[in-house]
């Protein structure tokens, strides 16, 4: 049995290079990310007024960024109804949070099983995963404060992302960390500021772009490093594993119960989405940050870009 690392690697201190420039030092990023941590690290349970009441007449998502926005079938939908479609929404992609973020915190802890427990970079990674606790409990917090269910993913889904996490490459663990934050971090800077949207939102998204910008930092610097680092067949393998999760989160972004649930037919509110010009511009604009840097630190090539480009989040 192979005895746990007591010290740095080759490959934690050496200096390294790809097409972005040089890798900064490991400890370094850690380092900084654990004063960052100190300094702008929020309690939700405190930081946010739970017990205040829902405000009349405001989204619990911006309008442009619900599913349906701009479809024949949306200018219909009387406002009310809209509003009730963004409660919804806005549940459905607080529980696609909390799937995405469990997922994360295992794959966090098996990036570090076997790396230095002193080190500030295995220290960073502990601090991360208690900020996805946080974020988790909060999400569901949010969920049953506006009053909507919890939607899960399908079974189908849930179990191929049992099976993603558990034979994922450490590179696959970070770029799927990457497409889990990347996109509603996008989507939750449009919201924070947005008065048209409740407040209970808008200081739970405000909390996650704060503490998520860390969590995407940590983790471009590391698949940075590891697709350096790692064997072909790892990189290779990290491409199609990647492509498959942004196929699968494409497809789970938004439940379509929640079109069951405001009083539409399903089947037509779904084939509107997918023909939707505008939908598919804001999964796009969501995705470009993520796959322009994933395009030049090489992960979208061959097989794994024509998943990306199936899933719809590469134009």
């Amino acid at each position: 049995m192979t005895s746990a690392p007591t010290e740095m690697t080759a490959t934690d201190t050496e200096v390294l290079r790809d097409a972005l420039g040089l890798l900064k030092d490991r400890e370094q990023v850690a380092e900084r990310l654990l004063d960052s941590s100190a300094k702008h690290s929020f309690d939700p349970d405190t930081e946010l007024d739970w017990d205040a009441p829902l405000e009349e007449g405001k989204w619990f998502w911006p309008p442009e960024l619900v599913s349906l926005y701009d479809t024949p079938l949306w200018k219909r939908m009387p406002v009310e109804q809209q509003q009730d479609l963004s409660r919804h929404e806005a549940a459905s992609l607080a529980s696609l949070g909390i799937w995405f973020e469990i997922i994360l915190m295992q794959l966090l802890v098996r990036h570090i099983y076997d790396k230095p427990v002193t080190s500030a970079h295995v220290r960073y990674a502990l601090t991360e995963i208690a900020d996805e606790c946080r974020h988790s409990k909060m999400f569901a917090r949010m969920i049953q404060k506006g009053g909507a269910p919890a939607y899960p993913v399908s079974r189908l889904n849930h179990q191929l992302a049992r099976v993603l996490k558990t034979v994922s490459t450490t590179p696959g663990s970070f770029a799927c960390t990457l497409l889990g934050e990347e996109i509603l971090d996008w989507m939750q800077r449009l919201t924070f500021p947005d008065e048209r949207v409740q407040t209970i939102v808008r200081g739970v998204t405000r909390i996650h772009v704060v503490e998520e910008a860390r969590h995407v930092r940590y983790a471009r610097e590391e698949l940075r490093r590891q697709m350096v680092t790692a064997p072909r067949w790892e990189r290779e393998l990290t491409r199609i594993s990647s492509g498959e999760a942004a196929r699968i989160f494409s497809v789970a972004f938004v439940n379509p119960a929640v079109y069951t649930h405001v009083g539409l037919d399903r089947r037509a509110a779904v084939a509107q989405v997918k023909a939707s010009g505008h939908r598919r511009e804001v999964m796009q604009s969501g995705a470009r940050r993520l796959t322009d840097f994933l395009d030049e630190i090489g992960v979208l090539r061959g097989v794994g870009r024509r998943l990306w480009r199936s899933s719809g989040l590469l134009a």
